[in-house]
């Protein structure tokens, strides 16, 4: 029998109430408040609490506080991965992020979704996982829905919400996010 843990990483409905899953939750949350009371000049235990916080890429990434998740584990980070301030990742899923990738402040990144049926809903939820490609930039404020892949050098604007795939090399944006023009170089 998987654990409720099992069925969050492989997309099956879980219950998020499950003591395991709180537990990490917990987790996150005190090391994200660790991190976003950080000053400046404490680089060292910002990197520390990072490479706890992150499955992997905490070597690396730069971050400006505030910053917060639900596991931090099921992050998983290239080299100098870059989150402006205020970033949401709700990694109930598997978020992986290639190398240089840019994120302005405020972008939030959700795995997370709820079944439809709302007596469903008052037990399970479930998670998609989320792919973006190396030397993305993401605008500040902007949305990335679960189960997302955004391909490798694309841009996506300022306030845009990705609900479906995007593939590498463009600029893509708007409510829905959609293609608008290649990206040059």
């Amino acid at each position: 029998m998987p654990t409720e843990r099992e069925k969050m990483l492989s997309g099956s409905m879980y219950d998020p109430f499950d003591p395991e899953l709180a537990a990490l939750r917990d987790r996150a949350r005190d090391l994200c408040q660790d991190l976003n009371a950080t000053r400046e000049a404490q680089v060292e235990e910002r990197r520390r609490i990072l490479r706890e916080l992150f499955g992997t890429g905490g070597d690396s990434v730069w971050m400006q506080p505030p910053f917060y998740c639900d596991y931090g584990v099921n992050i998983h980070l290239g080299e100098r991965v870059f989150f402006n301030f205020n970033c949401v990742v709700l990694d109930v899923a598997e978020v992986r992020i290639g190398d240089f990738t840019l994120f302005g402040p405020s972008v939030q990144i959700y795995t997370a979704t709820h079944p439809m049926d709302a007596a469903a809903r008052r037990l399970h939820e479930y998670a998609r996982p989320i792919t973006i490609g190396a030397d993305v930039w993401v605008g500040g404020a902007a949305v990335i829905c679960p189960g997302v892949t955004i391909g490798p050098r694309s841009v996506i604007g300022a306030g845009s919400v990705v609900t479906r795939d995007v593939p590498e090399g463009v600029l893509a944006a708007g409510n829905p996010c959609r293609v608008i023009r290649p990206v040059d170089g």
